[in-house]
């Protein structure tokens, strides 16, 4: 009996520390990540980016697969389905991983079936308007909403994107009504705005750079907390008279609930330290994107802010009724 009880004790023994070598010698193979959107938006040249300096950092391969449909759930579901392995990324935006969550009966749960890894960064949305609208400044813009309305109109890039609850949410704030255009992107939109075929948008600020720079259209303010390092002469719309607004598209990356805590705190290391280059940075100014506090960096920061957020924007929804196909 004590012979079989010391060959039992051994084997578990044994067999203990299987994970965290695994994870010491992670990763061994190409890992891939998931971009639930087609090839060539925001989110994929995103991904491309980190994928190259996540190979230079793990010395494996990173593969990008594009999975789109149905606002991103396919591709995120796929990453639901898969090992948690930690050969299986999931990089996303709060459209994607939160959002959606309150649009749609996904068949899993968002801020459960997936385990963080970090937040990678945010960007502001830019409030904007057609260039002959008579309002030169946010109280203006409101104002003249205000006078007008169900007669002004909205573009949004789409039912129950960030833009259309931005502005869901601005109704909600300054009482103001205005009538919301559906359109298939942000391309599209913005070449009626610029035609004067629609007033006002509020959408991501990178969608109109190169609009501003040409003097296109007007802007009114940014809708994050602080100004932003790609728009420091444009005020947030706190400063411009809409007091404690505010509304951004953030990026993050997870991992297949389940995945081991060593392999996700290795990830967390490799992009933190990705996070931090001059390289980053700089294509991050180019892109409009800012990186996230370090203090947010760590998967429990992910997975609180992830909540937070769906506390905030999934009762917005339920409120404004929103139907999408």
């Amino acid at each position: 009996m004590r012979g079989w009880f010391a060959k039992l004790l051994a084997a578990v023994l044994g067999t203990a520390p299987i994970g965290s070598a695994a994870a010491e010698d992670y990763p061994t193979r190409p890992i891939t990540m998931i971009v639930p959107f087609p090839a060539g938006g925001a989110t994929d040249t995103l991904a491309r980016f980190l994928g190259e300096r996540l190979n230079i950092v793990l010395k494996q391969p990173v593969v990008i697969e594009n999975v789109g449909g149905a606002a991103g759930s396919l591709g995120v579901g796929r990453a639901v389905r898969a090992s948690p392995d930690g050969y299986t990324l999931s990089i996303g935006t709060s459209t994607t991983h939160m959002l959606t969550g309150g649009l749609y009966a996904l068949p899993f749960d968002l801020l459960r079936d997936l385990d963080p890894v970090i937040l990678i960064g945010s960007e502001p949305l830019l409030i904007v308007g057609r260039k002959d609208l008579p309002a030169d400044d946010l109280r203006q813009l409101i104002a003249w909403l205000k006078a007008n309305p169900d007669k002004a109109s909205v573009g949004i890039a789409g039912v129950g994107a960030t833009g259309h609850l931005a502005g869901i949410a601005l109704q909600k704030e300054t009482g103001a009504k205005f009538q919301f255009v559906p359109y298939r992107g942000n391309g599209p939109a913005m070449q009626d705005l610029v035609a004067g075929q629609i007033d006002a948008m509020i959408e991501p600020a990178s969608n109109f750079k190169a609009l501003v720079g040409a003097g296109s259209i007007k802007t009114f303010a940014v809708t994050s907390k602080a100004r932003s390092p790609s728009w420091p002469s444009i005020p947030t719309a706190d400063e411009a008279g809409l007091s404690g607004y505010s509304a951004s598209l953030w990026y993050g990356l997870w991992v297949p609930k389940g995945t081991s805590k060593d392999i996700t705190a290795k990830l967390n290391a490799a992009m933190v330290q990705i996070l931090a280059s001059p390289q980053l940075k700089q294509r991050f100014a180019e892109l409009g994107i800012q990186v996230s506090p370090l203090v947010q960096q760590s998967p429990d920061a992910l997975r609180a802010y992830q909540k937070e957020e769906a506390d905030r924007w999934w009762p917005i929804i339920k409120a404004s009724g929103i139907k999408v196909e």
